[in-house]
């Protein structure tokens, strides 16, 4: 597989695990509300979300780091299969995000260009 897919593929992964673990472990400082564009007085009516939404963001980056991985150990099918899988879940997430709150369309994007690039590498 392509380097760059690779390489965007990992910066998809450690964006993913690294907003999900803000969401899961972090919501409680004001700072981390502000950067994941809730407001404080939300909080406690969004946990049930953040805490779906931060397993499935770690989960995600995790199985793209299981892709690279198996990639470099001699499973090349499964880790293709996976990177190829996840970056196009994580646009198709990305699109349905910036659809459905156009106002956070940065966050969409953050989400979805790493991904969209490996992919795009990928195919070509």
């Amino acid at each position: 597989m392509h380097l760059v897919t690779q390489v965007f593929a990992l910066i998809a992964a450690l964006t993913h695990i690294a907003v999900g673990t803000l969401e899961r472990f972090f919501y409680d400082r004001p700072a981390v509300r502000v950067f994941l564009t809730t407001s404080t007085a939300d909080a406690p009516e969004v946990t049930l979300w953040r805490s779906g939404v931060a397993v499935y963001n770690i989960l995600l980056g995790l199985g793209l780091i299981a892709g690279a991985v198996a990639l470099h150990a001699d499973g090349t099918t499964v880790g293709r299969t996976l990177v190829l899988y996840l970056c196009a879940f994580m646009i198709a997430s990305a699109l349905v995000f910036a659809a459905s709150f156009p106002r956070l369309w940065r966050g969409a994007l953050g989400q979805g260009l790493p991904p969209a690039v490996a992919l795009v590498a990928a195919l070509l």
